[in-house]
């Protein structure tokens, strides 16, 4: 005895129940505080690196107050820098990870 066509049940994906979609909500949130959290300390960092090139001119050895002011010059520009290339590099890597797991929860 076989089926008609016209009659065969038609399969359909079952809903996500209601909890999974609070796990996927509550991801996001710690994904979003998490972010903000590291776009904090990145600022906080680079506000130090800042302002921590100004110094005295006692501490050059034996360089004059010129060559002193741009060593300490070049050497900020230096650091501020690779605190923006990490910050770059950090960003990229969290949005990586966040298309990682969107394209994974896909259905």
């Amino acid at each position: 005895m076989s089926i008609p066509q016209a009659n065969a049940p038609q399969w359909r994906p079952e809903p996500l129940p209601q909890d999974s979609r609070k796990k996927h909500r509550v991801f996001l949130w710690v994904f979003l505080w998490v972010f903000l959290g590291v776009q904090l300390l990145f600022l906080i960092l680079l506000i130090v690196g800042i302002t921590s090139g100004s110094g005295a001119p006692e501490g050059c050895g034996t360089l004059d107050k010129q060559s002193c002011n741009d060593a300490e010059t070049a050497g900020t520009a230096i650091g501020v820098g690779l605190i923006i290339v990490l910050w770059a590099v950090v960003d990229f890597i969290l949005g990586i990870t966040y298309a990682v797991y969107h394209l994974a929860r896909r259905p």
